[in-house]
């Protein structure tokens, strides 16, 4: 079987959060379950592009509205990542070292879909099955089924995957000639509530569409940023697939990050070693439990909680734990976290940007990991957290709810709480630090949930079943 992925992120390449993940992992291990695996992105200007080898396999035109644009697709000439990786160049559009956040991207992302379906068009053969992630290449069933162009493909399955609901692409109707002629009778696939949106036209377009967990899949019928009479309309082909993570890369006992390395048997003095350079690197006390937050500083996290559930967590619980921030996201929750740091007693700091090999250091060395999400369609920090002996503390919302069970239940390995507040994040850490305080349950939770399978295998399975029954 041969599977196309059209992605805007892909691990390495260019990542901004967890799509670049799942599409730096999903592929490689369909691969080595014997099918052919291909990502397609764009070519952005990351340091990866420059590291590698590259061929050209097709140059190409297309048109965006009256204006025409050239595009070349180049293919990765020694699979470094376990599977087929071709990037698309645009100039002037996708030549650039983000990935978003331009005031263009509409057209940015409008242009690499229809490039994308071009090339394709223009193969001898037709793949077995197309999948498109998120708004960013939702358009793209669209298009084959509908613009006069890319007929010859409306036979092709495609299959449309949602990392986040929230973020859906809407443009105004004055781009709508930015597509390629589409037939009139279909134009009511592209608009949602007056507007053109990319992911309630992919939903309606797709042939199946799939979210990262079930529960986050059952949430959306009841909270989807305005889609979800959509989603309820649509459940008939919507299913939940839990992500994994990528079992190579994320690895204690093989991270080329960490000086010190460990698995199951060694886990207590291999974490011990670096939280102790982790705690000296920060300034904090390595004796007291380490408390971490890792990813981006914007409200669907909960970040803009953190100052007051530290705050509060030193004056009801006591100073008697650790917090460590990683991420970037809103300015104001930024300011608030850098001004906080002049209240710490050695107990909290914080590093504002992205930093790959400090996560999995702080994964690493931490003894819990917050995650007190007001949405999270699956979540692969509290799987890499579990993988490290890291024990979550998160919020019962999506993949959170699916991939972690509280202490309080037979074989639990994490701490769970309901509400996306002061309150019950303050309380959750309470719970922490009283099981941190009996260190034989403690080393029991850790190697309990070090030992659980959340790899890529079984939920690459779901996905080529999925794909078997389209045909």
């Amino acid at each position: 079987m041969e599977i196309i992925h059209v992605t805007a992120e892909c691990y390495p390449v260019a990542k901004a959060g967890g799509l670049g993940d799942v599409l730096g992992a999903l592929p490689k291990y369909q691969k080595e379950a014997g099918h052919i695996a291909k990502v397609v992105m764009p070519m952005y200007r990351t340091r990866y592009l420059y590291q590698q080898q590259w061929e050209v396999v097709h140059k190409g035109v297309g048109n965006l509205g009256n204006q025409a644009f050239d595009y070349t697709v180049i293919k990765e000439s020694a699979n470094k990542n376990g599977f087929d990786l071709y990037l698309v160049d645009i100039n002037g559009l996708l030549d650039r070292e983000k990935i978003y956040g331009y005031s263009d991207d509409t057209e940015r992302f409008l242009s690499f879909q229809i490039a994308v379906t071009d090339w394709i068009a223009r193969w001898e053969h037709r793949p077995d099955v197309v999948h498109v992630h998120d708004h960013h290449t939702a358009l793209i069933p669209f298009m084959m089924q509908h613009c006069f162009a890319f007929r010859k493909l409306a036979g092709v399955p495609v299959v449309l995957t949602i990392h986040n609901a929230q973020y859906q692409g809407t443009f105004d109707w004055s781009k709508s000639d930015y597509l390629p002629v589409w037939d009139p009778w279909k134009t009511g696939l592209l608009e949602w509530d007056g507007m053109i949106n990319p992911l309630a036209t992919g939903i309606k377009t797709a042939w199946r569409v799939t979210t990262v967990s079930e529960t986050y899949m059952l949430e959306l019928s009841r909270s989807s940023n305005g889609l979800e009479s959509l989603f309820e309309y649509e459940k008939g082909k919507c299913i939940g697939i839990l992500n994994g993570i990528d079992t190579d890369v994320w690895n204690p006992a093989a991270d080329h990050y960490l000086d010190t390395q460990y698995d199951l048997d060694s886990v207590t003095e291999g974490k011990w070693q670096i939280k102790s350079s982790l705690c000296n690197t920060f300034g904090l006390d390595p004796l007291k439990p380490l408390f971490i937050y890792i990813g981006r500083l914007v409200g669907e996290k909960a970040a803009d909680l953190l100052p007051q559930v530290i705050g509060d967590s030193f004056f009801h619980i006591g100073r008697s734990m650790n917090f460590l921030v990683l991420g970037s996201g809103e300015p104001e929750v930024e300011a608030q976290l850098e001004w906080i740091k002049q209240l710490s007693w050695g107990d909290y700091n914080v590093y504002i940007g992205y930093n790959e090999g400090l996560s999995h250091q702080m994964y690493a060395g931490a003894d819990f990991l917050l995650m007190p999400s007001r949405v999270e369609p699956c979540g692969l920090n509290q799987l890499y957290a579990m993988r490290y002996g890291t024990v979550p503390v998160v919020r019962k919302t999506g993949g959170l709810k699916d991939t972690v069970l509280d202490i309080g239940e037979k074989d639990g390995y994490g701490i769970t709480f309901q509400h996306a507040s002061v309150g019950d994040i303050t309380h959750a850490i309470f719970r922490a630090v009283q099981l941190y305080e009996n260190p034989v349950r403690f080393d029991e939770v850790r190697r309990r949930m070090m030992t659980l399978d959340f790899s890529w295998h079984r939920s690459a399975q779901s996905y080529l079943t999925l794909y078997k029954s389209l045909k």
